[in-house]
């Protein structure tokens, strides 16, 4: 028999008790677990910074409303629990001889309806199930800032409740591994001819100059970098515009960028094996990856 994969024992929490990851325990009977029903946000910490809460909040209060789940926390007993998360993953670092210094985190928050007995209408009157955890935040290597990324076209086959952060995420693992299987960073998706998304980020496309993003409805997840790219784009004088964005047009772009809370910004220089602009990251990438480097300092 294969050995199972061990856990760390890092902390994490669980319906208001720390403990280590590797002992944390819920009911079989979790409609997370049973169904996927529930939410998550994933938060980046630099160097102990929780960056752009407030609206990784907000995000997850929209999230629960779709569900019909109040939250079950308040935004300041979220922010402790997530602190506490990070300076204790930090400590866990330093005590296994790790360089914990400025050491950048993500900090995963997940919410499920809770523990009822298996029927698919939404039981009543249980209580939510709350988990938080962090890890280690890896990001772009050198080699992808300087070069680029490879990435590789499908259609968008998942739901049309996308901009629910929904944990019912079979669909973005079949689109990641689409390509996984083709060596690539990420998956673009296309639905009935315009760009939606990638399998876990948001994809921009610059066409003369202007950054240009699909509109924020029920087919894409509204990445918190949707707001940041707009003040970067303002600050910097980048013309920017959300709108339905055609293959034909994405095929076509100057440049094809990614952003999502691991790949920050990150350029897109390979399109189904065709060279995106000159292949190589252009100048609007280059703007705004300083201006978000920036952003994450002053966090």
């Amino acid at each position: 028999m294969q050995a199972l994969p061990s856990l760390p024992s890092t902390p994490c929490y669980l319906n208001g008790a720390y403990t280590p990851l590797c002992d944390a325990k819920i009911s079989v009977m979790d409609r997370g677990f049973i169904f996927g029903d529930g939410v998550y946000e994933v938060v980046p910490v630099y160097a102990g910074r929780l960056f752009r809460f407030a609206q990784h909040m907000a995000r997850l209060d929209r999230s629960l409303a779709e569900l019909r789940i109040a939250n079950p926390l308040t935004q300041a007993q979220w922010r402790d629990i997530a602190t506490t998360l990070v300076a204790g993953h930090a400590e866990h670092s330093s005590a296994r001889g790790l360089n914990s210094i400025n050491l950048n985190h993500l900090v995963y928050l997940q919410i499920t309806r809770g523990v009822a007995l298996r029927d698919h209408a939404m039981p009543q009157d249980i209580t939510p199930t709350v988990f938080a955890m962090a890890t280690r935040m890896n990001l772009p290597s050198a080699a992808q800032r300087s070069q680029g990324v490879a990435c590789v076209t499908a259609d968008d086959f998942r739901w049309e409740k996308a901009h629910i952060k929904s944990t019912s995420l079979l669909g973005a693992v079949f689109a990641r591994q689409i390509g996984v299987d083709a060596g690539a960073v990420e998956t673009v998706m296309f639905r009935n001819g315009y760009l939606s998304e990638a399998a876990s980020s948001n994809v921009w496309l610059v066409k003369n100059g202007t950054l240009i993003g699909p509109p924020k409805d029920n087919l894409v997840l509204e990445g918190i970098r949707f707001g940041l790219m707009e003040e970067l784009c303002r600050a910097q004088g980048i013309p920017f515009e959300l709108r339905r964005i055609t293959r034909e047009e994405v095929l076509n772009a100057d440049e094809l960028l990614l952003s999502s809370a691991t790949k920050e910004v990150l350029a897109i220089t390979t399109l189904d094996g065709q060279p995106v602009g000159n292949g190589l990251p252009g100048p609007v990438y280059t703007q705004l990856y300083a201006g978000y480097t920036a952003a994450t300092q002053a966090a």
